[in-house]
């Protein structure tokens, strides 16, 4: 299997993605600070993954969520995590209020992606 994940700084809440043949080992490794480009952005939470039966499915989706319309999708997968997390805001954890706050509070993490 290969997987494609997507961690979240605690330290400076932006995320972090990438793709792995081993979630665990590199979940590990991140967390460990073996990995140089995540080292000074620990620790990490891994709030999403998923995982293919080919090398390219993998990086195919690494690299699609790295462009501007794959953020855009990643904000509108993961608005509930987001907003439980404290990134997203809102009075409640009601998906009508998420969506009705408008530009303002999906702008908030477009610099985190």
């Amino acid at each position: 299997m290969y997987y494609l994940y997507i961690l979240l700084s605690l330290i400076d809440r932006k995320f972090y993605i990438g793709f792995t043949v081993d979630l665990e080992k590199r979940l590990k490794e991140h967390d460990a600070g073996k990995t140089t480009s995540t080292r000074s952005r620990r620790p990490f939470k891994l709030i999403y993954y998923e995982a293919h039966l080919s090398k390219e499915d993998a990086m195919r989706r690494e690299h699609y969520f790295k462009t501007t319309k794959g953020k855009s999708t990643l904000r509108q997968m993961l608005r509930t995590t987001l907003f439980d997390l404290g990134i997203l805001t809102g009075k409640t954890n009601d998906e009508h209020n998420i969506l009705s706050q408008g530009e303002s509070d999906l702008s908030q993490i477009e610099n985190f992606l």
